[in-house]
């Protein structure tokens, strides 16, 4: 699941130009002001850049591309869970890392504070699926070691 969704945000972040644009004229009746007003910016903020600095959006070709290859090395702990548990040791440590981020850059940024929260909700979830999967290959770990004595 963690894969999966590491991939899906990855893939996303290749077409902003037409997610935003799909966005922005869904909401253009939306009664919740404060998001329409918020894709509105980004829209806006987007289309500019696209039209005037087109290859600006190479940077986030690469952070997709970072998405996928991330999700590359969870294959690890499939293969061989206890040996590869430092990836999912690393996963949560990397979740934990949005909170930081979210809220210094966000904050620098101009990001909506409830938008820097929606941020964070993906480092809460990956978080809490790993540790789930943490568990699991450290009970698979003692049982397999108490089989070897």
């Amino acid at each position: 699941m963690f894969m999966v969704c590491l991939c899906l945000s990855g893939i996303t972040a290749f077409p902003l130009k037409i997610e935003i644009i799909t966005l922005n004229n869904l909401l253009g009746n939306c009664s919740f002001t404060y998001l329409r007003d918020w894709i509105g910016r980004v829209y806006n903020g987007i289309c500019a850049t696209d039209n005037n600095y087109p290859f600006m959006a190479y940077g986030t070709d690469w952070l997709a591309f970072a998405h996928l290859v991330i999700a590359v090395v969870f294959f690890g702990p499939l293969k061989d869970p206890v040996r590869n548990i430092w990836v999912i040791q690393f996963g949560r440590i990397a979740c934990i890392m949005v909170f930081p981020l979210a809220f210094i850059c966000g904050t620098i940024r101009g990001i909506p504070f409830g938008w820097q929260l929606i941020d964070c909700s993906f480092g809460v979830v990956g978080f809490f699926l790993l540790n789930s999967v943490y568990r699991d290959i450290y009970q698979l770990e003692l049982h397999t070691t108490n089989i070897n004595f």
